[in-house]
């Protein structure tokens, strides 16, 4: 069926701004697969792209239509625009409008939101303009709304227990290597078995998932997790152990070698320095005074050597500390500094990282694609179907269209909130790194399933601080978090606005 030409600039304005809108989700949300990945040194930047790019869109296509499906039919009665279709979409053009134009904001300002925050918002603004609170779910609202607060303290405490038990069996042996060796198995299968059980349980109806019943789900699911389990147990557990053993011999030889040449350099630069003050102790022998000069030298370089060591670390010191940085800066740079991994157990665990990253790009392309594409699926089907109902399912393209712009926006403008979550907040080590990513993942696919649309940006941070705290009270930055906190609660006001003084204008024009 032909798009009726009135509609037709709807359509095209609709889909180019949520093009822009899934560009925005990429440069900020990003950082809630990768930024912690990247900020423990496990990826770069560029292969982080690569890999982001790859789940993204799988995620998008795979589990991305339950979402979608909330985001244009749950939060707004649609049935209130019958006989009024044109009305809804221009809502839904203004609602990718005010969503963009907050997203970006903050992206350029390097922080953090919640780009559910930035949708729904932006949703119920052109809603109250066009209907009056009566146009509102409530109910669907009250839901959303609840798993904001409830989401960050979910996946923190799921992530900070996961951190204990991985301190307690693994960080706070004396050789961690073997204990860690051992678990490795059980963290690959159960990570796969989450992550399966999401993609088969009511899943993509392009690859027939959604008609697996539920015993089949469980079969498929821990049956995967037991062969990556057993593949890991046979083949990689005595690779890394083979390749770890062999780094971290390599290292100690290294710096073994360097500090016997340290010592000798120093032993040789003191002994030149004693001579040359003193001469040559056989030609002073004869006279007293000569003696008493003698050790009157020595004492002198001795006090000048200690002064100037005195010097050294007073420089050092002034060195290590940034200008004009207040005590709880400096106390927050001190306990980062002691926040460190063992090199075997960093090393072991920078793997199972990266796994645990792209699993979690892929929650994030499931959860947060239909974030950019759920206004823009309603007004395809609207101008196709001529109906409000949209009974029919989220086309895949759309996905995939909007999992390219949420791709695009990572590579180009990533980097910045990226920083913010990998680095600045807290410190992130690949043990305490591996943690964050399978607590918040899960709590992200959790409800994913379920279509309630929650924010990845919340659980990902609610890990940060939690695991963080664990590790440490002044390796979070609180005052950095207070602002994140801030940029959440005026998020969906601010959406809101924009999206109502949007849909104020262009329904003129219909």
């Amino acid at each position: 069926m032909l798009i009726p030409e009135e509609w037709l600039w709807m359509v095209i304005v609709g889909f180019i701004i949520a093009f822009i809108l899934a560009f925005g989700i990429g440069a900020n949300d990003v950082a809630n697969s990768f930024g912690t990945s990247v900020g423990a040194k496990v990826l770069n930047l560029r292969q982080a792209c690569i890999l982001a790019t790859i789940f993204e869109v799988a995620g998008a296509i795979l589990i991305g239509s339950r979402v979608s499906d909330t985001i244009r039919k749950g939060i707004i009665d649609v049935e209130a625009y019958n006989g009024t279709e044109a009305l809804l979409m221009v809502g839904n053009v203004a609602a990718l409008s005010g969503s963009c134009a907050m997203l970006i904001g903050a992206t350029i300002a390097s922080l953090p939101i919640s780009a559910t925050h930035s949708i729904v918002g932006a949703t119920i603004g052109f809603s109250v303009v066009a209907h009056g609170a009566r146009g509102i779910g409530w109910m669907k609202l009250g839901m959303i709304i609840g798993s904001w607060f409830i989401s960050p303290v979910m996946s923190g405490i799921v992530s900070s227990i996961l951190f204990v038990l991985v301190r307690k069996l693994v960080l706070n042996k004396e050789k961690p290597l073997e204990p860690g060796l051992r678990l490795l198995p059980v963290f690959y299968g159960v990570t796969v078995i989450i992550n399966a059980f999401s993609v088969f349980y009511d899943g993509s109806e392009m690859l027939y998932f959604d008609r697996i019943p539920l015993y089949g789900v469980f079969i498929l699911s821990f049956g995967l997790g037991l062969v990556v389990a057993l593949v890991v147990y046979f083949f990689v557990v005595p690779w890394q152990r083979k390749r770890i053993q062999a780094d971290t011999a390599t290292v100690r030889l290294t710096e073994a070698e360097e500090g016997g040449k340290t010592e000798q350099k120093v032993d040789i630069n003191v002994t030149s320095a004693l001579e040359s003050a003193t001469g040559d102790s056989n030609h002073n022998t004869k006279d007293k005074g000569a003696n008493n000069k003698t050790e009157e030298q020595k004492q002198l370089l001795s006090g000048e050597l200690e002064a100037g060591k005195g010097e050294a670390d007073a420089s050092i010191a002034e060195t290590e500390e940034e200008p004009g940085a207040d005590d709880g800066q400096k106390r927050l740079a001190l306990a980062r500094k002691s926040v460190e991994d063992k090199p075997e157990t960093a090393k072991l665990f920078s793997f199972l990282q990266i796994l645990t990253a792209v699993f979690g790009s892929f929650a994030h392309g499931g959860n947060d694609v239909s974030n950019a594409i759920g206004p823009v699926v309603a007004l395809w089907m609207i101008s196709i179907d001529g109906t409000v109902s949209q009974k029919a399912a989220t086309p895949i393209w759309i996905l995939l269209y909007g999992g390219v712009g949420i791709s695009v926006g990572l590579c180009i403008l990533g980097r910045r909130v990226m920083k913010t979550m990998g680095e600045d907040l807290s410190k992130v080590t690949p043990t305490s790194g591996f943690c964050i990513e399978i607590g918040s993942a899960l709590t992200v696919l959790i409800a994913s399933n379920i279509g309630i649309p929650i924010s990845t940006t919340h659980c990902k941070v609610g890990s940060i601080v939690f695991v963080g705290r664990v590790r440490s009270n002044e390796n979070v930055d609180w005052r950095l978090f207070r602002n994140i906190i801030i940029a959440w609660l005026v998020t969906l006001p601010i959406s809101g606005l924009l999206s109502a003084a949007a849909f104020a204008g262009l329904r003129e024009l219909i």
